[in-house]
Parts: C-alpha cells; structure tokens; sequence
C-alpha cells in the first residue's frame, strides 16, 4: 500500500495528526525505567527501550506515528541498535507507523546500504521503518535506492525547510533565479514524488519542514501539493500546532506535528505517573491540533 495512502488512513481512522518523536536521554529517563540495571551500554539500551515502550503504549491510541531519533540508539553501538529494533517492532504491534528519524545522505552502493538497513525486508520480517528521513543535498542520485523502495510500501521524508535557527545559514541563501535554496529543494521533493502519488492524492515522498517556520509551512503547501509534511519543533523549540492549518489545507493528513521532549518529558513538569504524563500531554495536543 502507497505510504501516502497509509498515512491517510490512519490519519481518518484515529482523527489525529501527531507523530511523537522518541528521543530517548539517560539523564532524563524516570528513575524507575533505570533502576536494577547494569552501567554501561547494555544497561543504557535496555533503559532506553523500557522508556520508548513505556511512551508507546500511552500514546497509542493518540497518535498515528512515532519518530524514534536514530542518533541516541547509535551512540550505544550494537546493543542500542538492536534495542532500536525492538522499540520499532513494539510499536508496529501498537499500531504505529514508524518515521526512522536517521537523516541520511549519500550516494551509490552507500545509500543502497542505508536503505536496505532501514526501509527493506529481512528473511521475511518487516523493515525497521516504514519511513525515513533524508538529507538529499547531494542530489537526486543520492535518492535513487530510497525511491525504489516507495513501490513497497515505504515513505521518505526529505529535509527541506529544518525547525533550527542554524538551517537558514543555507536553506534561506538566494539563488540567481530568486528562489531562496529551500524552495528550490521544495520543488525536487514534488518532483521526485510525483509518481508515488497514491489513491489518497498523497505521496510516499514527503518533506521535513520546522514547525517554527510557520511562512515555510504556508509555503512549501503551495510548492509541494500531494507531499506531506513532517513537522517537527512543536513545543520544546517554539513551534505551535497552529501550522497543522497551513500544512493540512488541501488534504486532512497533509501534515504530521512531531513532538518530541514536549509529549515524552512531559511528566517532570506535571508530576504524578510518568507513562500518565505522556498519556494527557499527546491527547492534549492531538485535540489541540484538531481545534485548528
């Protein structure tokens, strides 16, 4: 089924547009989640799988995708990327999509390697994610694998207007033509989804676009009609969900908000239960985003 397609259908069955980023911080995991485990990497990974299935289970029914950020899991070596694998495959039994937030970017026989680790089938099993995000500011070479996967179900994210303050050193750099760099990106990005456009009117190939550039949003709806954009920064960064309007006005699942240390840290500020502080901070904003 066209990644689009089941985005779009997730998005109508559960009315909801949140994606909650798993960002997984040793330092700021609940004492519980790490209590009775060894020091070192093993223990690290085991605490961040505990925390990511605990965050999981109480967003399940509030969201329609997690985004788990590959860099903690990674840092931790062979044990944190099969902890990784597990988080992933837990919330596919949740009935999560999964938004592998990788960022990857490179060309030939490298990027097919990336996209066999993430978007392809093993002996069988379902891949890791259903979707990734890229950096293809080396070209559209560097999509080539990634592209190919799109026919089995797969969807790419491409970064194209990003939620920091540091991106508009490049994004936001005036070309000849007059079109800032990002806007040039937003154009490849529809052009290289065009033909993964599904039933929905949605494609497999989507962009990453700030929450805290709410002009961006406005703008990269008109330059990327059937894309859908993965909107990051809500919250902790100063984005508002007020930009889902932007995002969703020509289709009701053209945008996905991705909270990440608003939703899963929300417990330290409320106090109470951890896994209930996720719980009513992702129904809060998923009824927040709907309001718009």
């Amino acid at each position: 089924m066209n990644f689009g397609d089941r985005v779009a259908e997730a998005v109508e069955r559960k009315q909801s547009c949140l994606c909650v980023g798993l960002d997984p911080r040793i330092d700021l995991l609940p004492p519980e989640v790490i209590t009775g485990l060894h020091p070192g990497a093993s223990g690290r990974a085991r605490a961040y799988e505990r925390f990511c299935g605990g965050v999981i289970d109480a967003v399940a029914e509030d969201a329609v995708a997690v985004k788990p950020q590959v860099a903690f899991f990674e840092a931790l070596g062979g044990v944190g990327i099969s902890a990784l694998e597990r988080v992933c495959a837990h919330a596919r039994d949740a009935g999560l999509l999964v938004i592998v937030d990788a960022k990857r970017g490179d060309i030939a026989s490298t990027a097919e390697a990336y996209a066999e680790a993430w978007l392809h089938r093993r002996d069988g099993a379902p891949p890791v994610g259903d979707a990734i995000t890229l950096n293809a500011y080396m070209g559209g070479d560097s999509l080539t694998p990634f592209l190919a996967t799109c026919g089995d179900g797969a969807g790419l994210f491409i970064l194209t207007r990003t939620s920091n303050p540091g991106g508009a050193d490049v994004q936001e750099a005036e070309l000849g033509g007059g079109e800032l760099v990002w806007e040039r990106m937003a154009l490849l990005v529809a052009r290289w989804g065009q033909e993964h456009v599904g039933e929905s009117g949605l494609s497999a190939v989507g962009a990453v676009v700030g929450a805290t550039q709410p002009d961006a949003v406005a703008r990269a709806r008109d330059l990327m009609p059937h894309a859908i954009l993965l909107l990051p920064g809500i919250g902790a960064q100063g984005g508002r969900p007020d930009v889902l309007h932007a995002a969703t006005a020509t289709h009701p699942a053209g945008g996905l908000i991705a909270p990440s240390r608003s939703v899963i840290y929300a417990w330290r500020d409320r106090g109470g239960d951890w896994r209930q502080g996720i719980r009513t901070a992702a129904a809060e904003l998923r009824r927040s985003a709907l309001a718009v």
